[in-house]
C-alpha cells in the first residue's frame, strides 16, 4: 500500500476501528482478531482456545514465553515468530521448522507471515540489567490492513524505539523491569502515534495507577485507551 492510500485508510478507519477486536488479556498478552487471530506473548490464558494463526514472542522470560499458554492458543498450523535464540526450545516444544520464523533484533527489514507484514525493533534496558541488548530481544511493528501496531516488548527508551513510526503503540508502564509510566509517556510523546495503550502492569509488577498516570501524561492529541480489564 502506498503512503497516500495508507494515510487515507487511517483517516477513514479512525480510532474505534483501529482498536476494535483487540484485547490486552493480561500483563503484556495481546490478542488481535482482525481477519487473522494473532497473539503476542500469550500469558495466563483462561482456557483452551487453540485459535491462533500467528503467535509473536518478544523474548523468553516466563511472562512472555509461556509454553503452558502457547499450548492453549496454538493449533496444528500456527506460525510462531520469535527471537532466533528460541528456535531450539520451539523445536523441542513440537513446532515444525516450517512454522517457526526466527527474528533478529539488529535486522528489522519488513517480513511477511500469513499475509501480515511485520518488522522488529530492538527491546532492551538502558539502566537495568534485566534485558541486555546483547540478548537480541525484540518488539514488533505489525501491520494489519494498513495500520501499524507497535508492541514495544520489555524495553526502556532507546535510540531505536525513538524512531518508530506507528499508528498505535502498546508500551510497558509498570516500571522495575521496563519503562515506568513517566518514561512510557515520554516515548509516546516523542513518536506520536494516533493511539497509545499501556501494558505490562497488574500482574508481575505495576498497577492500574501506572496506566492512569500514563494516560494523564500523554499529549492530548494522542488518544489513550486502557484495554486491560
Amino acid at each position: 500500500m502506498n503512503k497516500t492510500k495508507q494515510d487515507d485508510t487511517i483517516r477513514f478507519l479512525g480510532g474505534g476501528i483501529m482498536l476494535s477486536n483487540i484485547e490486552v488479556l493480561c500483563h503484556s498478552s495481546i490478542k488481535f482478531n482482525k481477519g487473522k487471530i494473532i497473539y503476542v506473548d500469550p500469558f495466563k490464558i483462561n482456557k483452551n482456545y487453540n485459535d491462533a494463526d500467528i503467535i509473536f514472542i518478544t523474548h523468553d522470560h516466563y511472562d512472555h514465553y509461556s509454553e503452558e499458554d502457547i499450548d492453549k492458543v496454538k493449533k496444528v498450523d500456527t506460525f510462531i515468530v520469535a527471537p532466533e535464540k528460541l528456535l531450539i526450545k520451539l523445536l523441542k516444544k513440537g513446532f515444525k521448522r516450517d512454522y517457526i520464523i526466527p527474528v533478529y533484533s539488529e535486522k528489522n527489514d519488513n517480513s511477511m507471515v500469513e499475509g501480515i507484514k511485520f518488522e522488529t525493533v530492538p527491546a532492551y534496558n538502558i539502566n537495568k540489567q534485566f534485558h541486555p541488548k546483547e540478548n537480541g530481544w525484540v518488539g514488533y511493528i505489525i501491520e494489519i490492513k494498513g495500520v501499524k501496531y507497535y508492541i514495544a516488548g520489555d524495553t526502556d527508551i532507546t535510540e531505536e524505539n525513538k524512531k518508530v513510526k506507528c499508528n498505535v503503540a502498546f508500551v510497558p508502564v509498570g516500571g522495575t523491569y521496563t519503562m515506568d509510566s513517566n518514561e512510557a509517556a515520554k516515548l509516546v510523546n516523542k513518536i506520536k502515534p494516533k493511539f497509545a495503550v499501556p501494558i505490562h502492569y497488574g500482574s508481575i509488577v505495576g498497577t492500574s495507577k501506572d496506566a492512569i498516570n500514563f494516560v494523564k501524561l500523554v499529549l492530548p492529541e494522542i488518544k489513550c485507551k486502557i484495554l486491560m480489564q
